[in-house]
């Protein structure tokens, strides 16, 4: 399995992988799948100093993961956010540790300062990568989102880079 920085090429699997997320589980508060056109602006978004990354195994993307911006304003520049999605059937094989590893390096070479996950409560899987990573947690914000009739806790971890 490697792990290499995602391009227009990836765009229909990335999208399946996190439109499935979208309408079946709760690791994501977005509720209207991704077009085409979403997920193509999604790319552009994430080139450069915040970029998206991909697993591939077999010639297949079995997850992604990416860099954000955490706030807009000037004094938050050097903190990043991290996002990383893997497919359902290779859940437990190692990808989100691969994949938030490498972006942990890449935010390091960008001369990032801090990175952050918010990660939905109870989903344990990501806690535990994002932990071997060297997150620890810092808060959880309570019942902050809802989706599918229920509330939602986000737990906040971090790491300095």
């Amino acid at each position: 399995m490697t792990v290499r920085l995602a391009g227009v090429a990836d765009a229909a699997a990335i999208r399946a992988i996190y439109n499935r997320e979208v309408t079946e589980a709760t690791s994501t508060f977005d509720m209207v799948p991704r077009s085409e056109a979403d997920q193509l602006e999604w790319l552009r978004a994430h080139d450069g100093a915040h970029p998206a990354v991909v697993s591939i195994a077999a010639d297949q993307v079995t997850g992604f993961g990416s860099i954000s911006p955490f706030k807009e304003r000037p004094a938050y520049a050097t903190t990043v956010e991290d996002s990383v999605f893997v497919h359902q059937d290779h859940r437990g094989a190692g990808v989100g540790k691969m994949i938030v590893n490498e972006l942990v390096r890449l935010a390091t070479s960008h001369g990032f300062h801090a990175m952050i996950a918010r990660i939905v409560g109870g989903n344990e899987a990501s806690i535990n990568v994002h932990k071997v990573c060297g997150f620890e947690i810092v808060g959880v914000e309570r019942e902050v989102g809802r989706k599918f009739g229920k509330w939602l806790d986000v737990v906040e971890m971090q790491r300095l880079l």
